[in-house]
């Protein structure tokens, strides 16, 4: 009896519904055009969708740029709690694989007289309404979940990366506009210290432009610091030091992948309805065989009908619930991909507007240069008081902070949108 009911699995086919059907011989052999167009392996992106479409997801981070020596530092030195956790979802999913297979074990009972009776019980589910099939579906919705998470993993972490990077960077920009700010201020100081000095300008004019330099070696040295802190920041998470790198690189399209949010709410709906489908099997009787062997070497055996829970007054409405449930997983699909969209959009026309903020920027400042490169001329000329030339030098050097500071903007709107469309890891790398 045991020697059957272990050979029964080899015999069994699961159908549509993930029902096993009893007793059933082997499928006829496949042709032979048909055997050589399939591979000797199958690669786990064949079979999910999802995890197919991770390993395929490209990056937005132009090679060779700044932008991928941080990225590639920061996904060296991670710590991979994600990839443990998919690991652990994969050996879930692998010992789920062999659900179907039969069960045995020992089983020790005290009879009524005090002696003990041990016994080898073997059990085999020959219809289970799906019951098997829906656990295998759970533990490979539970991979696909966790490979989602290890790609927001390495997105969010190449995010912050890049953030602080373009923070440092920012700050080092603005450190040295400011620096040289003090180098035109300081000069200006000089002319109008020696015309106090010859009577001519009146100390009032020293004090104020003496103003303006001291808030100007305030905040160069508030840029250098939050440059450093960001550095500091970088390099911690990062396996080498990026105190070297300068510049912004280059992000490009990613194409129109699903976003990571879409490709989560995917997984968890196949999750739920894994989990419906057990839920529903487990109000449903089962068929399962069993078989005992003695100590004594007698064995028996059987069918016997199974059952999680027993029908009540609410079980129809349970089962209401339950297929609830999928049409809820759906819904939570499309509200994601609606949210998705409608943040990318958004982003996506914020990046567009401060780009031309910055343009625009840009022609302001150099309106502000010629605007500056006449006034000395016309003070070199006598035309003009150094106070006026101080103004319009206020004038050029806050127009080009603002075009620095909207061309950073522009930077991180570019990044954020990265973010949004998962695109700043390469998935096939995680």
């Amino acid at each position: 009896m045991i020697v059957t009911l272990a050979m029964l699995p080899g015999c069994m086919k699961e159908m549509a519904e993930g029902t096993v059907s009893r007793f059933r011989g082997p499928d006829p052999a496949p042709p032979a055009s048909a055997a050589r167009a399939q591979p000797a392996v199958t690669r786990p992106s064949e079979a999910s969708e999802i995890i197919h479409a991770l390993q395929l997801r490209p990056s937005a981070i132009e090679p060779g740029t700044p932008y991928a020596r941080v990225a590639d530092a920061v996904i060296a030195s991670d710590a991979r709690v994600a990839e443990a956790e998919l690991r652990v979802a994969q050996l879930r999913a692998e010992a789920a694989a062999k659900n179907w297979m039969p069960r045995f074990g020992p089983r020790v009972s005290l009879e009524s007289l005090g002696a003990f009776v041990a016994e080898l019980v073997i059990n085999q589910v020959l219809f289970d309404n799906g019951r098997r099939v829906a656990e295998r579906d759970l533990a490979k919705a539970n991979v696909e979940i966790a490979a989602v998470a290890l790609v927001e993993d390495g997105n969010r972490r190449v995010g912050d990366a890049l953030s602080l990077y373009l923070t440092a960077q920012q700050n080092r920009d603005l450190a040295a506009h400011l620096r040289g700010a003090l180098q035109e201020m300081g000069h200006f100081e000089w002319v109008i210290l020696e015309r106090v000095k010859g009577g001519v300008s009146d100390m009032s004019d020293l004090n104020v432009v003496r103003q303006k330099l001291a808030s100007m070696r305030a905040r160069t040295g508030e840029a250098q610091e939050a440059a450093a802190v960001a550095l500091a920041e970088l390099d911690a998470m990062s396996a080498r030091p990026l105190a070297e790198l300068s510049g912004i690189g280059g992000l490009r399209d990613p194409g129109a992948g699903e976003a990571l949010g879409v490709l989560r709410a995917r997984a968890e709906r196949e999750r739920t309805i894994a989990e419906a489908k057990i839920a529903r099997a487990g109000h449903l009787p089962g068929l399962a065989a069993t078989g005992a062997l003695g100590r004594d070497g007698r064995v028996t055996g059987g069918l016997e009908l199974t059952t999680d829970s027993l029908f009540s007054l609410g079980t129809m409405a349970e089962f209401e619930a339950i297929e609830a449930t999928r049409v809820s997983a759906d819904r939570r699909v499309g509200e994601a991909r609606e949210v998705a969209a409608r943040q990318i959009q958004s982003q996506r026309i914020q990046r567009d507007a401060y780009r031309r903020q910055g343009q625009e920027a840009a022609v302001l400042t150099a309106q502000a240069g010629t605007n500056l490169d006449l006034f000395r001329a016309q003070y070199e000329g006598g035309q003009r008081q150094v106070m006026d030339v101080v103004g319009v030098y206020e004038i050029y050097a806050t127009a080009l902070e603002a075009e620095i500071d909207l061309r950073y903007k522009a930077a991180r709107a570019a990044l954020e949108l990265a973010r949004l469309q998962g695109a700043l890891a390469e998935g096939a790398r995680l």
